[in-house]
């Protein structure tokens, strides 16, 4: 019997697009085109895809046409949320006549993601006090943190999920971390009183009956490196957001030590473990706390002794509890497993962190960090996270990713060089191991941006120097947006340059001042977007997770080219082991950074076919550099001005034929 003819990718796309209301765009259709060569011969693939191009869709069609597993790993919430609530059911159900079956979707994060109905039920250590409270009449019910908990203990009742971001409106990290546990801390389904109720246990038997599950990556860099796997066995690895999965899974692999954190410790061992193990851990601690009073910003080429004392004391000690913890036994506390399993994971935490540092690999950056609320830190990150995604993410699947920037500086060599690629093309010399297999594909956009959007370079202004507080910049950026009307997106290299402006333009101009802090960044956002006279001033979140088209967001500036501080520990390191390698650092790290951030910074003018705008560029080493070359290769092909006067009139236009529509 001869089987059914499959049907021809450019039919399922029809269907998938009609299904969620779309328009077909040719980008897209070469995208799932792209998509479904990579799958079939086992080869990777980068595809950069503009704004408005569908390119969920142009991945997820191809993907469920070819019938095996997939997982999609996302960097934000808003993406994840997209795919399972719209764009997956919407997709299934439109292909389901002609796959002639109905593939399954899941949703999957870590543990700690999910409710524990064990945290929720038995009550937890006390952070701040000894041993064991129950976190609901701890807390008086009139605190912030006493009604999160009584709405987490209603919420419990009816969530299906048990998944916290299915709770709205959300709760304070502090409520959550009183009724969630981590991987290590869980005391496994088949030992705790609630493994047949347990959420994070549902999610996980979802996923393992599903065709596509979708995760995020900070799972997906956890699958990399814990060796022991938490997504289930996939033939195809969709990353979409692509652009940020380095910093992710850099996060992941990166260990932090705090004086908060060994002291957590103790208190979590100090009735469960011999009294030779409490001293240790007790002296250590004490030991490395006066050490972390001390401590300046900046990174350790080499340990200190008086640190590499500290850390040795504190590793053994840790040593000698995660023994004793095997050994001794403490019947007068209560829920005593639960207590031992949250104790052996706090302690191998510290461990591990402190005998890494202790080691010094030469693949390891170590530095302290000083937070005004949380005190110092000791931090450790692996220089670079190239090999082991080389390694972990290539070998075994067809890897697709996917993102609006991946292209930078005119070809995808420099963003595969950061995820361990090899150049395109590259072929092994005989007797070598042949390279992973990739090509890059650029699907354009629907946009026509020389056409709508004007990059505009403020080339009279003077150069940023490091401190100066740049009165002529403000001049300038307040003119920008009189001119506008309003509709302003400011997008600024720091914290402190943001509230310098809002400050300084507050009362000044006739339009009101968002500021990123004075309230949540969604609410921020919605308010933006609700009024066309008012700005929305920000950094690092705002360059790439605002998303307003239509005439509300008209101008978008950026302050200046966002390179990393010159005293970021992990960056200067990264940039200081290309050169030794005889490579160029600033281009290789610096300017990639910048170009990365400015692009998704320009992509947050044009979000829809009719919008109109332009990027402002305070900064005018975009011109007169010669790395500015290169950052506005990276950027949508916008028309290009340094004319103020020409800026002025083109912005009083746009804003006079927005009024007229209003």
């Amino acid at each position: 019997m001869t089987q059914p003819a499959k049907p021809a990718l450019t039919d399922l796309l029809h269907a998938a697009v009609s299904a969620v209301g779309g328009v077909e765009r040719p980008g897209q259709v070469t995208m799932a085109e792209a998509v479904a060569e990579a799958v079939d011969d086992g080869s990777h693939l980068l595809v950069q895809a503009g704004t408005g191009t569908g390119k969920s869709l142009g991945y997820l069609v191809p993907a469920l046409a070819q019938g095996e597993r997939v997982v999609v790993a996302t960097a934000t919430l808003a993406l994840q949320r997209q795919l399972v609530e719209r764009d997956l059911p919407r997709t299934v159900a439109a292909l389901q006549p002609l796959l002639r079956r109905e593939p399954q979707f899941a949703m999957l994060k870590g543990r700690s993601n999910y409710l524990c109905l064990h945290r929720l039920h038995e009550g937890v250590p006390q952070d701040e006090g000894d041993g064991l409270f129950d976190q609901f009449e701890a807390a008086a019910p009139t605190s912030k943190l006493g009604q999160d908990l009584l709405r987490l203990r209603d919420w419990s009742d009816e969530t299906e999920s048990g998944d916290r971001d299915d709770l709205t409106p959300g709760v304070s990290d502090r409520a959550w971390q009183q009724v969630s546990v981590t991987s290590r801390e869980c005391l496994g389904a088949s030992r705790c009183a609630y493994g047949a109720e347990c959420f994070a246990e549902a999610a996980r038997e979802r996923a393992k009956l599903a065709d596509v599950v979708v995760t995020n990556h900070a799972l997906l860099a956890i699958d990399a490196l814990e060796g022991a796997p938490v997504l289930p066995s996939h033939e195809v690895l969709i990353v979409d957001e692509a652009h940020e999965l380095v910093s992710r899974v850099t996060g992941v692999a990166t260990g932090e030590l705090t004086p908060g954190r060994v002291n957590r410790t103790v208190k979590l061992a100090a009735k469960l473990v011999n009294e030779k193990a409490a001293d240790a851990l007790m002296s250590a601690s004490e030991g490395f706390e006066r050490l972390m009073e001390l401590a300046l910003p900046g990174r350790l080429e080499e340990l200190p002794e008086d640190l590499l004392y500290a850390l040795m004391a504190l590793r053994d000690a840790c040593r000698l509890v995660i023994t004793s913890l095997g050994e001794t036994r403490d019947r007068s506390v209560q829920d005593e497993d639960a207590v031992r399993k949250m104790a052996l994971a706090s302690a191998e935490n510290v461990h591990e962190v402190a005998e890494r540092i202790v080691e010094g690999s030469e693949y390891d950056v170590v530095w302290y960090e000083r937070h005004d609320r949380f005190g110092a830190s000791l931090r450790v990150a692996p220089l670079s996270v190239s090999g082991l995604l080389r390694e972990k993410l290539f070998t075994e699947r067809s890897v697709v990713l996917t993102s609006a920037t991946l292209r930078l500086g005119g070809d995808f060599n420099g963003v595969a060089a950061s995820l361990g690629l090899p150049p395109e093309g590259t072929v092994a010399a005989e007797g070598e191991e042949e390279p992973p297999a990739w090509k890059g594909v650029d699907v354009g956009s629907p946009f026509d941006y020389p056409k709508q959007g004007i990059l505009y370079v403020a080339r009279h202004l003077s150069q940023p120097g490091r401190d100066s507080g740049r009165e002529d910049m403000v001049d300038e950026l307040a003119e920008l947006i009189e001119a506008a009307g309003g509709r302003t997106l400011g997008l600024f290299s720091s914290m402190r340059a943001a509230q310098g402006a809002a400050e300084a333009l507050r009362g000044r101009i006739d339009h009101p001042i968002l500021l990123q802090g004075e309230e949540t960044l969604g609410e921020l956002i919605r308010s933006f977007a609700s009024d066309a006279r008012t700005c929305l001033f920000g950094t690092l979140s705002l360059w790439q997770g605002v998303d307003v088209p239509g005439p509300n967001c008209q101008l978008v500036v950026m302050d200046r080219i966002p390179f990393p501080r010159p005293d970021d520990p992990l960056m200067s390191a990264r940039q200081k082991a290309v050169e030794e390698r005889g490579g160029n650092g600033f281009m290789a790290v610096a300017a990639t950074h910048a170009a990365l951030l400015m692009a998704q910074g320009a992509g947050r003018l044009v979000r829809a076919s009719g919008d109109r705008g332009v990027v402002a560029v305070l900064d005018p080493r975009l011109v007169t550099a010669r790395y500015g070359a290169f950052i506005k290769a990276s950027l949508p092909d916008f028309w290009q001005t340094t004319d103020r006067n020409q800026i002025r009139r083109s912005l009083a236009a746009i804003d006079a034929a927005a009024s007229a529509a209003e």
